[in-house]
C-alpha cells in the first residue's frame, strides 16, 4: 500500500520509533468503550453503541472486516512510543516509522514471515475500519469520524525483504495520547492473553478498577452491552464464568456474585488487595 500523491505525510515530520525497554501504555478511551471486535473470526457487522451522551459506531469493509482487539496492540505500541518520547523531551509526530521486528517484538509476537503477513493484515483492518464517535467532542451534536490509521506503507529491499513500515495516526487518537489524563500503563503480560473477552476485561479492569482496594463491579448485562460482542447474553455469561475460574488477568482478581438487590455482578479487585484480605478465587 502506498501513500497517495498529495498525502498528508508530506506535511508531517517523521517520528522514528525507539527500540529497547518501553513501558506499554494504553489510551483510556479505547479501554472503556466498544471500539474493537473481540472475535478471532472476521466480523463485518458494525458496532452501534449508545449510552447516555456517548455514541460510537464502528464500521468495516467486507474485504478486511472490523479491526480486532489484537490489532489494537499496534495502537498500544504507537501510544507507548509517543508517550515515552514526549516524556524524554523528544519531538513526536502522527507520522511514525519502525521496522516490523520492532513492532512485533514489543507486542510479544514472533518474527516469522507469517507474523509479518499478520501484521500487514492488522494494519489493513485498522486503516479500513471507520469510527464515528461523540467522545471528546465539544457540543451535544458533534461527531468525529476517522480510521485508526490514516495511511500506511511498507518499504522493501530489492530482494523483497521488508525494511520498514510508515503509518499516520489520526488526530483523535494522537490528541488522546498526548493528554496525560487519558493514558494508563498496562501490564506487559496483557499481550499474552489469548481470548478477546479476557483482553477486553483486563482493559476495563485497568481503566475502572485501577488499583483501588475496593475494586469495581458491573452488572453482567451492562458488561454485555458495553463489550459490543455479537454473542448472546447467555453465551457471554458462560464465557465470563470460564474466565473467572481461570483468573487469567494479570494483576486482577475477578469474582461473579448475585447481587442481593438484583442481577449478577462481576467484580474486579487488584490482586494484591485480594491476597491481603484473604479472598480466594
Amino acid at each position: 500500500m502506498t501513500f497517495p500523491a498529495r498525502s498528508e505525510a508530506a506535511q508531517l515530520d517523521l517520528f522514528r520509533a525507539r527500540s529497547g525497554a518501553i513501558a506499554p501504555r494504553d489510551a483510556q478511551d479505547l479501554m472503556a468503550w466498544p471500539f474493537f471486535s473481540l472475535a478471532k473470526s472476521r466480523r463485518v457487522t458494525p458496532i452501534d453503541f449508545r449510552m447516555g451522551e456517548v455514541v460510537i459506531r464502528v464500521e468495516a469493509t467486507a474485504e478486511h472486516g472490523l479491526a480486532t482487539i489484537w490489532d489494537a496492540d499496534i495502537l498500544i505500541w504507537a501510544a507507548s512510543q509517543i508517550v515515552e518520547a514526549r516524556d524524554r523531551g523528544f519531538a513526536t509526530s502522527r507520522l511514525m516509522a519502525a521496522t516490523p521486528y520492532e513492532i512485533l517484538a514489543f507486542i510479544g509476537r514472533g518474527d516469522s514471515l507469517r507474523d509479518y503477513e499478520r501484521l500487514k493484515a492488522a494494519l489493513d483492518r485498522l486503516q479500513s475500519t471507520t469510527i464515528v464517535t461523540s467522545i471528546r467532542q465539544i457540543g451535544e451534536r458533534r461527531r468525529h469520524r476517522f480510521s485508526w490509521i490514516n495511511e500506511w506503507k511498507e518499504r522493501l529491499a530489492p530482494s523483497g525483504r521488508p525494511l520498514g513500515i510508515e503509518l499516520i495516526l489520526p488526530d483523535w487518537f494522537y490528541a488522546g495520547i498526548l493528554d496525560d489524563a487519558l493514558i494508563l500503563t498496562i501490564d506487559r503480560d496483557y499481550f499474552r492473553l489469548t481470548g478477546g473477552l479476557e483482553r477486553w476485561l483486563y482493559r476495563l479492569a485497568r481503566k475502572h478498577g485501577g488499583r483501588q482496594a475496593t475494586g469495581w463491579s458491573f452488572d453482567v448485562a451492562h458488561l454485555h452491552l458495553k463489550s459490543g460482542t455479537l454473542s448472546p447474553l447467555r453465551r457471554f455469561r458462560f464465557e465470563l464464568r470460564a474466565i473467572v475460574r481461570r483468573q487469567p488477568l494479570p494483576g486482577y482478581h475477578l469474582r461473579l456474585a448475585a447481587d442481593p438487590a438484583g442481577p449478577e455482578r462481576l467484580t474486579f479487585s487488584a490482586a494484591r488487595f485480594v491476597r491481603k484480605t484473604g479472598d480466594r478465587p
